[in-house]
């Protein structure tokens, strides 16, 4: 408040200078951490990590054929679905190992805690299941009214019962953990510090669905359901932005 001389006070807050000097400094929220430059050195590494996956699939199948009595030649076991996926979760790994390097070196931070991932409450976590089960949900439905009328390659994964479990368990399992690293974490970040929060949104989910659009090619009901899901998980990331600078923004302006 102000005193008789004009000059503000703290008294009647709780709080004196000394609180106040004393008081840590808050983390930067993501979108201050997070720059262009992080994003344009991602994307010059993606070529790297193809590279690097696929040349490391090709001599873990050359060492291990004589122990293990495969008996495909390596460039037809390229087209194998466990191999595919095998080469697609080396690839998630040299990606994700390059953001934590990333976030340590130049931000001094840990990938979780630069993004402005926290742990959940039970509440948010039932929340969360909740609103995914009733997601998924919709998108069966969507996908009941617009039906396949062909085909589409992700269908050719599925050519055995071992390939179907794994191609469900890599959709499940790995596919979405990094994905979300990636679309709601880095890029939504720079997108919403170079533009804004709006724009962060939209992008992000139309590069979530153009992200899928070759594995169900042709099949643009599904794409759409996807851009949709894309869309939700993306106005869900700005919620919690939200609250999260409304939390921040309280914690530095007591009242």
């Amino acid at each position: 408040m102000l005193d008789a001389m004009g000059n503000f006070s703290m008294e009647g807050h709780g709080l004196d200078a000394g609180q106040l000097q004393s008081s840590p400094p808050l983390p930067l929220a993501p979108r201050e951490i997070w720059k262009p430059r992080d994003l344009l050195l991602f994307v010059a590494f993606i070529p790297f990590a193809l590279l690097a996956s696929k040349i490391a699939l090709l001599i873990g199948y050359s060492v291990l054929r004589p122990f293990t009595g495969w008996q495909a030649k390596a460039d037809l076991a390229q087209t194998d679905t466990i191999f595919l996926l095998v080469e697609q979760c080396v690839f998630y790994v040299l990606i994700l190992a390059f953001l934590f390097i990333l976030a340590q070196l130049r931000h001094q931070q840990h990938l979780w805690k630069s993004l402005g991932w926290k742990k959940p409450t039970a509440m948010e976590l039932v929340g969360y299941l909740a609103g995914g089960c009733g997601l998924a949900f919709a998108a069966s439905f969507g996908l009941w009214l617009l039906p396949d009328t062909q085909s589409f390659p992700l269908e050719k994964l599925f050519n055995s019962r071992t390939a179907s479990i794994a191609v469900g368990g890599f959709a499940v399992l790995i596919a979405p953990v990094v994905e979300e690293v990636v679309f709601r974490g880095l890029v939504f970040a720079v997108i919403e510090r170079s533009v804004g929060l709006k724009v962060a949104v939209l992008t992000t989910a139309v590069l979530f669905a153009g992200l899928h659009v070759p594995e169900y090619w042709l099949a643009w009901n599904h794409v759409l359901m996807i851009l949709l899901v894309g869309l939700v998980f993306s106005l869900a990331r700005a919620r919690v932005r939200r609250t999260s600078a409304g939390a921040a923004r309280g914690r530095r302006l007591p009242s």
